[in-house]
């Protein structure tokens, strides 16, 4: 049996072609532009036409790239980014671009609803961490009513784009009969079905009376990965060079289905590094855990809790060190491998695009300590590189502190297949082993899906048992980590007494000599 496995990232969709038996036989990918302002840097936009047409190219040249008929498919599935939020009119025609997941604009917004959320006492806003943030639906979508006044009474619903995807595919055009993914509305909408659904009318109207009638708007089909969100009609089977009627589960976002693909299973974390971090786990019962961005039960494994938290950008800011430096992060990575902990002398928060977790802050920038006259690009990115690490290590913390047992960390997404010095930086960091699929695991996720909806395989455990990679293991340098221990110590402090609004006094006079110290310990050849 074959089936077709959909990523649509950041900047492309990659469509990989999958047998039940021998594996990936084949992908392709189809870019499509992000819209940024120089002048706003917290506008990230996309067009829903160029990703339909990346994907029908996509699809078409990876049935070539894999010698398959595309008659002979059996299911397809597919996973976005997000939250990338979109409002359309009647039959499912867009009003605007997407709001894509790291368009930062309705940070007002997302305080706002905070502020509520707090004073009502609801619920549903810890389940999400305790803050609202200016990545997620409700934020994008009021931002959206107060900008564009005149199309406000045009709109029937707003969709996430894995459930706008799957609903044109399907042909459905009908807001109330759209799939909506429990992944998608349960990490980024609030959404909870033991507390009744999204949250109420009434709450909503005390954010802002724009939003009466919203609630009622984003009905749907709401249902895990486990259910068919429709058939593919007849109109885009012919477009991808597919047999009509396939089954389309209900979709999910890129990085949880990657967590699928790189073979989670119960204590596990998975790390799905690329532009941004994902960090993903599951459990079949856990605490609230303030901080981290979503508790949804059934959101990465239809059976499980999926626990989701993250770094704002992690591969953005090692491109943008490269940019800066006229370089590409292949060009300055050259080398890195010999360096040791804490040896640079900075220390790096990496809040170039926010904090995603466990602070929800959009409105941090990043901070290099440290600096001296010889310090170069290089220093920076390594030093960026044990930043994303430390902030990592502060969220394994806070998932520790709340249940979630962590036995494995697993480096999944694009970086951890070509930057072996992360991976070693993170091993230490976090004082555990990292274990890195020996192939790739973009699509493999969507892929098991779909061999789900086809009923290919028992179970997701069965279908990762055959077609998930064997892992490659780094373990921790007793030297690094002791150098780290020191590290992160300091980190931690000015972590949250500068990134927490309202942070006690601290004191910080001791961190430079410490990072002077320790940098000279390292090059003298101590333990740090």
């Amino acid at each position: 049996m074959i089936v077709a496995g959909v990523d649509f990232g950041t900047l492309s969709v990659r469509v990989s072609i999958f047998d039940s038996v021998k594996g990936r036989l084949g992908s392709a990918t189809g870019e499509y532009p992000l819209a940024r302002k120089k002048a706003d840097p917290d506008h990230a936009t996309q067009s829903h036409r160029d990703h339909m047409q990346a994907l029908v190219t996509a699809m078409r040249q990876a049935l070539v790239a894999a010698g398959a008929d595309g008659g002979q498919l059996a299911a397809l599935a597919l996973d976005t980014t997000g939250s990338s939020v979109i409002p359309v009119g009647e039959g499912f025609a867009p009003l605007d671009d997407y709001y894509l997941w790291c368009d930062h604009r309705a940070k007002g917004e997302a305080a706002e609803i905070t502020a509520a959320g707090r004073r009502e006492k609801l619920e549903a806003l810890e389940w999400c961490g305790g803050v609202y943030s200016s990545e997620w639906g409700f934020s994008k979508l009021l931002h959206w009513l107060r900008a564009n006044p005149d199309k406000r009474a045009t709109m029937v619903t707003a969709l996430e784009h894995c459930d706008m995807v799957a609903a044109v595919l399907c042909g459905i055009a009908d807001a109330r009969q759209a799939p909506r993914s429990v992944c998608a509305m349960g990490h980024k909408w609030m959404w909870n079905r033991e507390l009744g659904g999204l949250p109420s009318e009434e709450f909503l109207m005390k954010v802002d009376p724009l939003l009466a009638g919203v609630r009622a708007k984003l009905d749907g089909r709401y249902a895990t990965s486990d259910q068919i969100a429709g058939r593919l009609s007849a109109e885009w089977a012919g477009k991808l060079g597919l047999r009509a009627g396939i089954p389309i589960p209900v979709g999910a976002f890129d990085a949880h289905w990657d967590a699928i693909g790189a073979g989670v299973r119960e204590g596990d974390v998975v790390n799905v590094v690329g532009t941004s971090t994902c960090i993903m786990a599951i459990a079949k019962q856990v605490d609230l855990i303030p901080g981290v961005c979503g508790v949804v039960r059934g959101s990465i494994h239809p059976q499980y809790f999926g626990i989701e938290a993250g770094l704002s950008a992690t591969g953005d800011i090692f491109d943008a060190i490269a940019r800066r430096a006229g370089a590409t992060v292949a060009q300055l990575s050259q080398g890195l491998e010999h360096h040791r902990g804490g040896q640079t002398g900075l220390l790096r928060l990496t809040w170039d695009n926010g904090d995603r977790t466990v602070l929800v802050n959009a409105e941090l920038g990043g901070v290099t300590l440290g600096w001296n006259l010889t310090h170069t690009a290089q220093d920076e990115l390594f030093a960026a590189i044990e930043g994303t690490a430390f902030h990592t290590r502060v969220i394994f913390e806070r998932m520790a502190e709340h249940g979630v047992e962590i036995r494995r960390v697993i480096n999944g997404g694009g970086i951890p297949q070509k930057n072996e010095t992360l991976n070693r930086v993170y091993a230490n960091v976090l004082n555990k082993p990292v274990l890195v699929p020996e192939g790739d695991v973009t699509s493999l996720g969507s892929a098991i899906m779909a061999f789900m909806a086809a009923d290919a395989f028992e179970s997701i455990e069965a279908a990762q048992q055959t077609l998930c990679p064997r892992y490659r293991t780094i373990e921790p340098d007793a030297r690094d980590r002791a150098a780290y221990e020191q590290l992160y110590a300091l980190y931690r402090k000015l972590y949250f007494a500068l990134g927490k609004v309202g942070s006690e006094a601290v004191e910080i006079g001791d961190v430079l000599p410490a990072l002077r110290r320790l940098a000279a310990q390292v090059r003298q050849g101590g333990q740090g």
